[in-house]
């Protein structure tokens, strides 16, 4: 009897653009539906690892560490000068789930600066933040506002350090009058002292020191 051939079976061609469509490994650009793009490493369909994106809408750009389609890792994120076109880094640290999460600075456009810990993209833990008027605030922050124990240094080197609640001097602290030579000691409630003692402190050295001094009691 003859021997017959069995035609060997063929694999759909789809089966082969499918395997050619994941991405997996490190890619060249690849551009998505609405303009962005991304060029960097990938895992199983999905962003991750070492990657840059570039977003069409407002031209901003991320570049740094990626997992599983979310920016989490180290990375900057900057954002072109409307005028100038220049790019000018927004943050710059540590991510975790897309958001920021760590260490990091942030630069504002009024030309305000921050340092210190953030979670779930607010500025929360410890950390430094400089205002446009020139005063430095430092000391503990939750959900965006200094809350817990921090110093607030104002532009004339007055300062408070103390309690904070909800961005507001709150519980026991102190404000060094040092333009005049005077210290207030006390209890503050949503920025108000209500109650407390006001003594001479470094009265001599005092740029504008008070007519009188304190008379002690």
């Amino acid at each position: 009897m003859p021997f017959l051939k069995h035609p060997r079976a063929t694999e759909p061609v789809w089966h082969e653009w499918d395997r050619k469509a994941q991405k997996r490994g490190l890619r060249h650009t690849v551009y998505a539906v609405n303009g962005d793009q991304y060029t960097g490493e990938w895992l199983d369909n999905l962003k991750h690892g070492k990657g840059i994106q570039v977003w069409k809408s407002n031209g901003a750009v991320y570049s740094g560490d990626w997992k599983f389609g979310k920016r989490d890792g180290y990375g900057s994120y900057s954002i072109p000068d409307p005028k100038t076109k220049e790019y000018k880094k927004v943050y710059v640290g540590w991510w975790k789930n897309d958001k920021k999460y760590g260490y990091g600075m942030m630069f504002y456009p009024s030309g305000e600066r921050y340092e210190g810990d953030w979670s779930g993209g607010l500025r929360s833990g410890w950390g430094r933040m400089y205002y446009q008027d020139r005063s430095i605030y430092e000391g503990q922050w939750l959900k965006d506002q200094p809350n817990g124990q921090g110093v607030l240094r104002l532009p004339n080197e007055n300062r408070y350090e103390g309690g904070w609640k909800d961005g507001k001097k709150h519980g026991p602290g102190k404000f060094f009058y040092l333009d005049r030579g005077q210290l207030f000691e006390g209890i503050w409630a949503a920025d108000i002292p209500k109650c407390g003692i006001m003594i001479d402190f470094g009265r001599d050295e005092a740029p504008a020191p008070t007519q009188y001094p304190i008379p002690k009691v």
